[in-house]
C-alpha cells in the first residue's frame, strides 16, 4: 500500500472549509457493514490511486503533526454537522 492514501482531508475556499476527511480503514468497515453511502456522504472517500499517479492536483505538503491537527479539526467539524 506504499504511496496509497490511507487518510485524506479536503478543504475548500478561502475559509478552508472541510468538505472531506476520509479514512480508508473506516471506509472499508462501512463498506463491509452496508453503510457505505452514509459514510461517503458524511466523510467522503480517499483517493483511489497512489499519490504518485495523481494528475492535475497539487496536494499541500504537510508534516505529520500538521496533517494530524488539520485532520482532527476537520473530523470534528464534519461530525458536528447534521447528517
Amino acid at each position: 500500500m506504499d504511496g496509497w492514501v490511507t487518510r485524506q482531508v479536503e478543504l475548500q475556499g478561502p475559509a478552508l472549509r472541510p468538505i472531506a476527511a476520509a479514512c480508508l480503514a473506516e471506509w472499508q468497515q462501512a463498506h463491509g457493514s452496508g453503510r457505505l453511502d452514509e459514510y461517503d456522504s458524511r466523510f467522503g472517500i480517499t483517493a483511489e490511486q497512489p499519490v504518485s499517479e495523481w494528475e492535475g492536483h497539487d496536494p499541500e505538503q504537510l508534516t505529520s503533526e500538521e496533517f494530524e491537527e488539520i485532520w482532527q479539526a476537520a473530523r470534528r467539524q464534519i461530525a458536528s454537522q447534521p447528517g
